[in-house]
């Protein structure tokens, strides 16, 4: 590095100061007169000591680097392990713990469900107030509203490549979005009561919805047009989701029971009857959890030698189930929410299952042991929705690092006090 003229004045005068003020006359004086410094000429005060904090300043600097050094690669280690140094974690071990990283405020009523983009770091919020809100959950910012819908939002969902949002309200609608330009580019109508769940299905090109009028519908993207209409179900549809391959949707309803239903022919492949209320919640068991759960459970591998597919229920009855579709058997009931399940999902790692309630909290249950591990206190008020990012750690298939979150407030609560915070756990592997 190059020191300007000014630069270079000013050291030599610091060094010179420094020479006299520390008694090397000799060194001064023949300093002085290398330096060209006018002899004649006293030292401007602002000097005086320059170089002694010039040099402590240094160092000073230089701790706070080592320091900040120190630090990056600490978080480079939680970016890889999934948990604070100390505490050397397989990443598959990962689970949520508090405090939360951010809790995000802005709706103006009940939060009903909230989801992970598939690529970029960004969460977005369905609620009640009709609209849907986009955040960044990297520093909890709030970036923006997608509104259009005219009652409340019920569900939303991604394609794979998180260019397009699927919604669905109260307002009988699904709405697709171009996430991009965050448009709404097209409104699809055919259900008769309020549209209570939506998915897009695996390959992108169509939409499944459920409804209040107790039928569920597949959509193609290009066109809104409803292609199919599966029918079966005896009460309001609350759920429908599609498993990894789109050759199977699953769907649960006020009539206590969960269908899986195969897409190709519209035919209900299993009717599952163990629920003694409303199933809230379904979710389809990762690929990553199959041997753990055949472990567990003492499930038999079918003929073509790969057991599966599974999946998860959580009730108003208070509990969570596990089945085997192969079989129509349930092979747990795992037992420990104290009020209406809402929210349940594998967790990417394959030993563990996620499940968020009105009791309030978030539960982290080891399946393979059937027991409850990690109860966190995770709202003030009734929890509605749980996500999850998957680490590529963890799964291939993702290319993201892993992130849980939790939703809060279905209603309001006796004093007419509604709650609409969403409280985000995070993990950085």
């Amino acid at each position: 590095m190059v020191l300007s003229q000014r630069q270079r004045d000013e050291l030599n005068r610091a060094i010179a100061d420094y020479l006299r003020s520390n008694g090397y006359e000799e060194a001064y004086s023949v300093f002085k007169k290398e330096a060209e410094l006018d002899v004649n000429e006293e030292l401007d005060k602002k000097y005086a000591g320059l170089l002694e904090k010039k040099w402590t300043s240094v160092i000073r600097l230089q701790k706070k680097v080592m320091e900040l050094e120190s630090k990056l690669n600490e978080a480079k280690e939680e970016f890889t392990s999934g948990g604070p140094l100390g505490q050397k974690r397989d990443p598959k071990e990962w689970i949520p713990r508090p405090p939360e990283k951010y809790a995000l405020s802005g709706h103006r009523s009940p939060v009903t469900r909230v989801i992970f983009h598939p690529v970029f770091s960004v969460m977005v919020s369905a609620s009640e107030d009709a609209t849907i809100k986009v955040w960044d959950y990297e520093t909890g910012d709030f970036e923006r509203t997608l509104k259009g819908h005219t009652d409340s939002v019920q569900d939303i969902s991604f394609d794979h490549t998180g260019k397009l949002l699927a919604s669905c309200s109260a307002d009988m609608t699904i709405k697709l979005w171009d996430f991009q330009g965050f448009e709404c580019i097209r409104t699809m109508h055919g259900h008769d009561h309020n549209v209570s769940s939506v998915a897009i299905m695996p390959n992108g090109d169509h939409i499944v919805s459920a409804s209040r009028d107790k039928t569920i519908k597949m959509w193609e993207v290009q066109t809104g047009y409803c292609v199919k209409t599966f029918t079966g179900h005896r009460e309001w549809v609350r759920m429908v989701r599609p498993n990894q391959d789109g050759t199977l949707i699953a769907s649960c309803s006020n009539d206590q029971t969960v269908r899986v239903w195969v897409v190709a022919t519209k035919e209900c492949k299993a009717e599952l009857r163990e629920h003694e209320h409303v199933v809230e919640c379904i979710s389809w068991a990762p690929e990553s959890s199959y041997s753990t759960i055949s472990e567990a459970t003492g499930s038999e591998t079918k003929k073509s030698g790969k057991p599966g597919p599974f999946l998860l229920s959580g009730s108003r009855d208070k509990t969570i189930k596990m089945w085997d579709i192969s079989t129509g058997m349930c092979l747990m009931t795992l037992v420990g929410h104290d009020n209406w399940v809402r929210g349940v999902l594998f967790h990417s790692g394959g030993k563990f299952i996620l499940s968020c309630a009105d009791d309030k909290t978030l539960r982290v249950w080891d399946f393979k042991n059937k027991r409850c591990m990690k109860t966190l206190n995770a709202h003030e008020h009734f929890v509605t929705s749980l996500g999850m990012y998957c680490s590529p750690v963890l799964d291939s298939k993702y290319r993201t690092r892993e992130t849980s979150s939790s939703a809060s407030s279905p209603a309001e609560d006796q004093a007419g006090h509604s709650h609409s915070r969403i409280s985000m756990f995070c993990a950085v592997f």
